[in-house]
């Protein structure tokens, strides 16, 4: 077992459980005690969830991160998700807000130190009247996470790295950085993702593995596939962690397939292969 394998994650939501319980034996039967936790569930159902520190704790999982998701976010298409994702939409700002600061008690009281979430698509000019909005917005969640002791990642993909490293210098929190993710970057056709991850170094957080291959149709998604069959290239992916001493959490995702306890143990038998 290589020491990579010693820093594994699995996203919990990408195990479609329906209760803590189907969760732990999920990630047992991978053979990964790590995940990152969708704080959702904890929030909207606690009389399903709220065994779920008790239960990790009976089988030594450990929680490395939280996520949270936002309201009214569409995926269907690359324009549904640039419409409505993240806290981007004027008209759920009020009741995302209102759940963020339920998500950050339930973070704290988890232990938690670092939370995850979309942030939305960020504008590619700061003359964009939107740039200030969602800036002045993310500054308010920072802020409200960093209180608490939390660190704060928004994934990449929407936009490109330029765009995203613009937009984290003029925020210029400490305690807000980039969850990165190669395959969205791919997914979304927004640039190389190793090129990528070398710009945002000096906002890593964390880092998702999920893999892609690009789309031959403009303005279509991508393919997401099983790690180490797409196109990430994980050799220059690990190189450039490495070179740059950067043992961020790294949590497996999987949000395509029917086979996901399989895929993800393919990924963790795929990055066990990678030399150290």
């Amino acid at each position: 077992m290589n020491l990579l394998s010693n820093r594994l994650a699995v996203c919990s939501w990408s195990l479609q459980p329906s209760n803590p319980s189907q969760l732990v034996e999920n990630l047992c039967e991978i053979g990964i005690l790590k995940v990152q936790l969708a704080l959702d569930p904890l929030r909207e159902t606690p009389e399903v969830w709220g065994a779920t520190p008790r239960l990790f704790a009976a089988r030594g999982i450990q929680i490395v991160s939280g996520m949270f998701g936002t309201v009214g976010e569409d995926y269907s298409s690359l324009e549904s998700i640039k419409r409505t994702g993240g806290v981007v939409p004027d008209q759920h700002w009020e009741e995302n807000w209102s759940r963020i600061q339920r998500t950050v008690r339930i973070a704290s009281d988890l232990g938690i130190k670092l939370v995850t979430f979309h942030a939305g698509f960020l504008p590619h000019e700061e003359s964009d009247p939107a740039f200030a909005k969602l800036l002045a917005r993310i500054r308010q969640i920072g802020e409200l996470f960093a209180g608490a002791g939390i660190d704060l990642g928004f994934e990449t993909g929407q936009e490109t790295a330029d765009t995203l490293g613009t937009f984290l210098t003029r925020l210029n929190l400490p305690s807000v950085g980039v969850n990165f993710d190669p395959a969205n970057l791919i997914l979304y056709d927004k640039g190389d993702p190793i090129t990528a991850l070398e710009q945002l170094i000096p906002w890593l957080k964390q880092c998702h593995i999920k893999d892609a291959k690009r789309t031959r149709v403009p303005g279509a998604w991508g393919e997401e596939v099983v790690v180490g069959t797409g196109e990430v290239d994980w050799n220059a992916f690990f190189r450039v962690l490495k070179a740059n001493r950067l043992p961020c959490p790294l949590s497996i995702e999987r949000e395509a397939g029917t086979q996901r306890i399989a895929d993800i143990r393919s990924a963790r038998s795929f990055l066990e292969s990678i030399p150290d």
